[in-house]
Order: C-alpha cells, then structure tokens, then sequence
C-alpha cells in the first residue's frame, strides 16, 4: 500500500522534501503562507486515512520554505476519530520515502505544569505512550526499520539544542517537557490529569507520541513543540472546550509561524 501511495504521489510532484512537518489543531495556517509547488488531498490516495477534526484541512502541500524543500500535513488523523495506530503511522511513513530525513511535529496540548500557561510554546524532551496502542504492533516493516527500536532518544538531542538556540536568538520563550497522549476525544478528568502528572508528564494530547515512534522506526530525526492552550482538567475550575483550543492557537500563530520558520531555516 504504501509503495503505491509513493507512486500516486510521485505521478503527482517530484519534489523530494528535506523536512517533513505536521501541523496540528489550529496551527494548519502555515501551510498556506509557503512557496507552495503542489497540494495533495488525501481523500485522492489510495487507502489513505481523511482527516475529519476541526481545524484540519485533510492534505499534503509541497514547497519551499527557508529556502528548504517541505512537505506539511495541513491535517493529521486521531485515535479518536476512528482510526488505528497503523493508520496514523501511514502518512509519517510516506514522508520518509518521499525522502524526508527530519521531521517537525506540532501539536495543541494542555498544560499540567503549572509553569506552562495558555499561549506558551513547550519543545517536547520526552514522552509517555503507554496509554495508546503503538503503529509497531503487528507483523515488522522490515524495509522501513527494525523490530525493536530504541527509543531513548526519540526527540533528537541536537534538534532540541538547536531549537533552543533558534528561540532565544528570536526572542521566543520556550519551555521543555514531557508530553503524555491520551486516546479522546473527550477531554480527561481531573484524577486522569492527577495520575499522569505523577508519572511526570507536563503537557497532555491527543496526538503526536504514536507519529514519534513511527517516525523514529523508519530512521527521521525527530523534534516536536507543543502550543500550549489550555490549562488541564483539574488545574482551574474551568470546563474545557475544543473552541478555546482553536482561539488560542490563532492568538499565538504569528509567533508559531516564525519559530517554526527560523527552526526550518536552521536545521
């Protein structure tokens, strides 16, 4: 399947991306502000999985950016909106034989920190899966990457360096921590948020740890920032709303959009 969904996108551009980046809720603007050379809808490749989340436009598009040749997902699919780990791990996959070698994962995450606020970008150090299937399970790939990969440095370390450089010579804040994904969509209860925050998790989603360990199977470096939009379950006495999510991101995007263009520019 993928070898032929390889094909229909070579039929379609022969654009070899350096950097691969998805862009999550509220955050797909982006894509529309590159020297765009090609869009893919990904209802028109076979056996593709359609994104179906607010926010999320469903496509690959193709340019330059920093002077960098990209592919963005504008639009990633969830867990919770039907599909599986494997179906999830597909579109990083067809990155990577695309000819993408690094990968940039954005995300909408709550904060259980209580040193991260709404508005805040978080570089992602490390994450906690265990509460969702993994895309490995199953027969191996074997000419994606090997049976049991190692996992301890699955957010690169000298990505993460140089996105901390790339902040402060930007004037950027930006925080550093572990980001747990949860299945949703419903958002988690307050002893949900007690239990991961013991095991040492920062910031929680619904995304990104399951694309991570796909990505770092079929050998991309790694690097992923999470925009901070809400504070988690628990953490006020506030009831969560996915629009807040989505009026957050836009109230931070100028600043998204440069820190992810100067970290293409820099890597």
């Amino acid at each position: 399947m993928l070898k032929a969904q390889l094909e229909y996108i070579r039929s379609k551009t022969d654009i070899v991306p350096e950097i691969a980046i998805v862009l999550g809720s509220g955050l797909g603007e982006l894509a529309d502000k590159i020297d765009i050379k090609c869009i893919i809808d990904y209802r028109n490749i076979e056996g593709f999985p359609i994104s179906t989340a607010p926010s999320h436009r469903g496509r690959f598009v193709f340019g330059e950016m920093e002077g960098k040749k990209v592919v963005l997902m504008q639009g990633r699919v969830h867990l919770y909106e039907g599909y599986s780990a494997k179906h999830i791990a597909f579109p990083i996959r067809l990155m990577r034989l695309m000819g993408a070698k690094k990968l940039i994962l954005t995300n909408a995450a709550g904060g259980i920190n209580k040193d991260l606020k709404p508005g805040d970008f978080m570089m992602i150090s490390d994450h906690i899966s265990c509460f969702v299937d993994s895309p490995l399970i199953g027969k191996n790939i074997d000419f994606l990457g090997n049976r049991f990969p190692d996992m301890s440095n699955a957010y690169d370390i000298e990505l993460q360096k140089t996105i901390k450089e790339v902040a402060i010579n930007n004037s950027i804040p930006l925080k550093k921590g572990v980001y747990c994904q949860l299945k949703g969509p419903q958002f988690e209860t307050p002893a949900e948020i007690k239990m991961i925050s013991a095991l040492g998790a920062d910031a929680v989603g619904m995304s990104t740890a399951i694309e991570t360990i796909a990505a770092v199977h079929c050998g991309f470096k790694v690097c992923a920032i999470s925009l901070i939009t809400n504070y988690a379950c628990g953490i006020l006495d506030k009831k969560l709303s996915g629009e807040e999510v989505v009026e957050t991101a836009d109230s931070v995007s100028q600043n998204f959009e440069k820190l992810i263009k100067e970290i293409v520019k820099s890597i």
